[in-house]
């Protein structure tokens, strides 16, 4: 019988022979530190997404559906960073941050939206 032990903390394991961590403790400390770079791209992704989705909903609550895009920009919206794109039949492109949106208009004017079902 060979001596198992466990990928995080080395001590022995005990039971099942496909046994690889002593506990869940080092089973996620292991695996957070194997993803820790993919993690941190991830998060801050993620910030940057819950922060324009922030942003436009707090334009929403103050009725300013019709922004420039420009002040969108100044309150710290990043374009660069959306969830989804949807183009209709007409050519209009609507531009998601998970629920929350806008509709490019002409003179760099957006139309802030809210996702409807019928738009997907």
């Amino acid at each position: 019988m060979t001596n198992r032990k466990c990928l995080e903390c080395s001590e022995l394991l005990r039971g099942r022979k496909d046994q690889k961590f002593c506990s869940d403790y080092c089973r996620n400390a292991y695996n957070n530190r194997l993803n820790e770079d993919c993690n941190a791209v991830v998060r801050k992704i993620n910030r940057i997404l819950r922060k324009n989705r922030r942003i436009l909903s707090e334009m929403m609550e103050k009725n300013q559906k019709s922004q420039a895009l420009n002040a969108l920009i100044e309150n710290g919206f990043n374009v660069n960073y959306h969830t989804g794109i949807y183009e209709t039949k007409k050519g209009d492109v609507y531009v998601f941050c998970y629920d929350l949106g806008y509709l490019k208009r002409e003179n760099n004017r957006c139309i802030l939206v809210e996702k409807s079902s019928y738009l997907f």
